[in-house]
């Protein structure tokens, strides 16, 4: 029975872990057998896995789980590090410390919130962990985006820029060029209370070795605070930053 809107998937998922929980290679035949699957559609599914290098075939026509995989693991492997590090790291610095200080990564076009060390002061916007915000109004969003193409921004939202949270938001793709320029000449971006009145963030992005954000922090204040921390925080945050593409050996910085 289909657990997704999408048969062909759940079927895919079957048979990729029938080969994982095998001791041995299976055939076609015997995966069509096993799971109780027409020998067409088992055929299809078995031969695009092969095309993207999923599973690969031996000299015995017997299937076993290919490269690609190597190639999610990784990525999964390189998120967790970031988290990890970002936790490890960020108590080397103190002046970080005294305030709210979260990592989060690109998902299409909003920021999911990954990690967050809490500031002793309240900030009254809560940064868990599976929390979503629109990339355009964020700090870390800002940054993130700041790495790609305007054409590649508008296309992430279809051309249609997401409704302004409030008064403060950016609200056109031609004013938030202006703003990715800005970051672009200075790795630093600014939530000024867009995504909740009265909260500064300061925002930086983490790259890898061509260029591509892989995940981004932002520090956040209370506004009354901001311009007397701006200039030290700012430094201190594309440290660490750097740190985590250095200890991640994702970059090389002299």
């Amino acid at each position: 029975m289909s657990t997704t809107a999408v048969p062909a998937l759940d079927k895919t998922f079957q048979i990729l872990d029938l080969i994982t929980d095998s001791p041995q290679p299976l055939t076609a035949a015997h995966i069509a057998k096993q799971l109780e699957l027409p020998r067409s559609s088992t055929h299809n599914i078995l031969q695009s896995l092969l095309t993207k290098h999923v599973i690969y075939k031996d000299v015995d026509n017997r299937f076993h789980l290919g490269s690609y995989l190597m190639y999610w693991a990784g990525k999964y492997e390189q998120q967790q590090g970031v988290i990890q590090l970002f936790k490890d790291l960020i108590t080397q610095y103190p002046v970080l410390l005294q305030h709210t200080v979260t990592l989060s990564k690109l998902d299409l076009g909003e920021v999911v919130f990954l990690a967050c060390h809490e500031s002793p002061a309240p900030l009254g916007f809560t940064f868990r962990a599976g929390v979503r915000v629109p990339a355009v109004f964020s700090a870390t969003g800002k940054a993130m985006l700041s790495t790609m193409s305007m054409n590649t921004i508008k296309s992430l939202y279809e051309d249609v820029f997401p409704e302004p949270l409030n008064h403060n938001c950016v609200s056109d793709f031609e004013s938030l060029e202006t703003e990715m320029t800005k970051i672009n000449s200075s790795r630093i971006s600014l939530d000024d209370g867009q995504l909740r009145d009265g909260m500064y963030c300061l925002g930086t992005y983490i790259r890898n070795a061509s260029g591509a954000a892989i995940a981004g922090m932002a520090v956040s204040f209370l506004q009354g605070e901001y311009e007397s921390k701006r200039e030290e925080v700012s430094a201190v945050l594309i440290e660490l930053a750097e740190q985590i593409e250095q200890r991640l050996g994702l970059i090389t910085h002299s």
